[in-house]
């Protein structure tokens, strides 16, 4: 049905950037709603962002926006997460995730394996 790769993860240092990849492998990438998690150690997996579908209507966790931007490429069938500012708290591994719809944000369908972004002071 659909397959997710993560990419993009690594060390950065506090206020700089880092810009994930998601790569989609499905023939109806536009028909998925998309979005990021993270999940910090020995926490619950928390929404990040998500992204629905056809590419429209981004949403975002409250205390994230304005400094994460999520997109979509459907002809390339990828989803990125453009993050800037980025702070100690952002430490995590992020997730990739997609749904048919209205459980996007909750529990979606479909993960990635995870990529980590670690934040340095």
């Amino acid at each position: 049905q659909i397959q997710l790769v993560e990419s993009g993860g690594g060390l950065v240092q506090a206020g700089g950037s880092l810009r994930l990849s998601c790569k989609a492998i499905t023939r109806t990438f536009s028909a998925y709603a998309m979005a990021w998690f993270r999940q910090h150690p020995g926490k619950e997996r928390e929404f990040v962002a998500s992204i629905g579908w056809g590419g429209n209507t981004p949403y975002y966790a409250d205390s994230l926006e304005g400094r994460f931007t999520i997109s979509k490429d459907n002809d390339m069938n990828i989803m990125y997460l453009q993050m800037n500012n980025l702070e100690p708290d952002d430490t995590a591994v992020y997730y990739c995730a997609a749904d048919w719809g209205a459980q996007i944000h909750k529990a979606p369908e479909f993960w990635g394996q995870g990529t980590q972004v670690t934040v340095s002071s």
